[in-house]
């Protein structure tokens, strides 16, 4: 959603005229395989980290716009809610400290956001779904005031038949309500998790990480509440599917896991997205082809949950990324940072596996996974590459984080890097603190106030300690 836009209306001349635009770009790309005129570079990674801004009461607090006018431009921006913003990380080399120096990169921005955010009378908070926030928050008053949310409602309605969204997302608890726009989409906040790759390697990296997408959002769930519910240990996932379910004749799903490996190139999830998706925001833009600016800005409003991405090097050559949408933010800049390098990690190392894990793994499966883990957390039981059924966590334990130890040396990762993010996550594997089990620990021991909760988890995050280190 990051790509601003001039109208929030449009004519059927200019969805015409964006089709001819995004055909004749995907053919560009397709030319730019076919030469390698891409970029070859990889092994970079970067990051973007959606956050809240809560009030004195723990309440959202819808006053981005004043935040924002008081912080770099490059490093927060709006997002879909005016009481969320998103913070930008540099794209850096793995090798080396590079880990390391994600992680002071994203402490710096933190910092100055949530120094000045206080200053406003607000503070900042990293987790996936804020525990103390209200079904009635999640209203178009509360909409960022930029054209493109407003068009994108707009357009999901449309493609809706104005038809209100359902959610139903059954869990410990249930929950069923009716929704009259998306956003409901703005609760889901995440850290999102960019791998700069080379063509060559793309279709086996970007099936890597859907096969890492289930053992990820188990160790990383940090979203059990929402409107004082307990339901899956990583509610986003079913909360962001059913907040921008388009449901129209010929549309597939905006939000999903997908429903294919790709089979040679990246250039086929570009092919799907010119195919099978209804165009949501015919913005024309005055850019020249190579800049790829139409199928970018399409690309933008299909979120899978692995999303390739085209970017550019400074001198100009366009890259490719791959994007894991799966991770919710928080609990700490310590814990976002120890996600990355196990999501890095895992998908070098299965993306350079022989035989491909994607052989030995049916996608069904793959997505099945997935969606069990995002419910159950690291006690989901999910079926791995040797088509034997076992539990997450102990899959973690026994298997991935050897693997992920030798992505990260492939990555030419500093060994003391290497070490200290994974052994946050080896931490949490010994305690069985996620941030979701953290936050059910506290419920259990103090009750169901949501309020309360949101207070004790802003104070242990403040102390910039992983999760797995925080009392009860």
């Amino acid at each position: 959603m990051g790509q601003e836009i001039a109208s929030a209306h449009f004519s059927e001349g200019d969805f015409e005229h964006f089709a001819e635009r995004l055909r004749e770009e995907t053919h560009l790309l397709d030319e730019a395989f076919a030469n390698e005129t891409l970029s070859p570079h990889d092994g970079i990674g970067g990051f973007e980290l959606e956050a809240w801004l809560v009030d004195g009461e723990l309440r959202p607090a819808p006053r981005n716009a004043d935040l924002l006018a008081r912080v770099d431009a490059e490093r927060a921006v709006h997002e879909l809610a005016r009481f969320n913003v998103e913070l930008n990380g540099s794209p850096r080399a793995l090798a080396g400290t590079g880990l390391s120096a994600m992680a002071a990169d994203l402490q710096r921005t933190w910092a100055q956001c949530d120094e000045e955010a206080r200053g406003l009378g607000m503070r900042m908070a990293m987790v996936g779904i804020l525990p103390s926030a209200r079904e009635t928050e999640f209203s178009l008053a509360n909409m960022s005031p930029l054209k493109r949310y407003e068009a994108l409602n707009e357009q999901v309605l449309r493609l809706r038949g104005g038809r209100p969204l359902q959610l139903d997302i059954q869990g410990r608890d249930s929950l069923r309500i009716e929704h009259a726009n998306l956003m409901l989409e703005s609760a889901t906040t995440s850290f999102q998790i960019h791998l700069q790759v080379s063509p060559r390697s793309a279709a086996r990296f970007y099936n890597a990480a859907k096969i890492a997408s289930a053992p990820l959002v188990a160790i990383a769930a940090n979203s059990p509440y929402l409107f004082g519910l307990d339901l899956w240990d990583e509610t986003r996932i079913p909360l962001f599917e059913q907040a921008v379910s388009v449901e129209g004749p010929g549309s597939p799903p905006r939000v999903s896991f997908g429903t294919h490996y790709l089979e040679r190139s990246l250039a086929e999830s570009f092919h799907r997205n010119r195919d099978d998706y209804p165009v949501l925001l015919p913005e024309i833009i005055e850019a020249a082809p190579a800049e790829f600016a139409h199928l970018r800005l399409h690309n933008g409003t299909i979120w899978r949950w692995n999303r390739p991405l085209i970017g550019f090097e400074a001198d100009g050559t366009p890259h490719l990324r791959i994007e894991h949408r799966v991770v919710p933010a928080g609990p700490t800049v310590l814990d976002c940072i120890a996600n990355a390098a196990l999501y890095f990690g895992l998908v070098k190392a299965l993306g350079s596996r022989e035989p491909p894990p994607e052989r030995l793994l049916d996608h069904a499966t793959a997505s099945r996974n997935f969606y069990v883990a995002a419910r159950h957390g690291l006690a989901a039981r999910i079926r791995w590459l040797n088509g034997r059924e076992v539990e997450v966590g102990a899959l973690l334990e026994g298997e991935l984080m050897a693997l992920a130890a030798e992505g990260l040396a492939r990555l030419d990762v500093a060994a003391d890097d290497a070490r200290t993010y994974l052994g946050i996550i080896a931490g949490r594997l010994a305690t069985g603190l996620t941030g979701a089990a953290w936050q059910r620990r506290y419920v259990q021991r103090h009750g169901a106030g949501m309020q309360n909760l949101a207070a004790a988890y802003l104070e242990r995050q403040a102390s910039g300690s992983p999760v797995h280190e925080w009392d009860l």
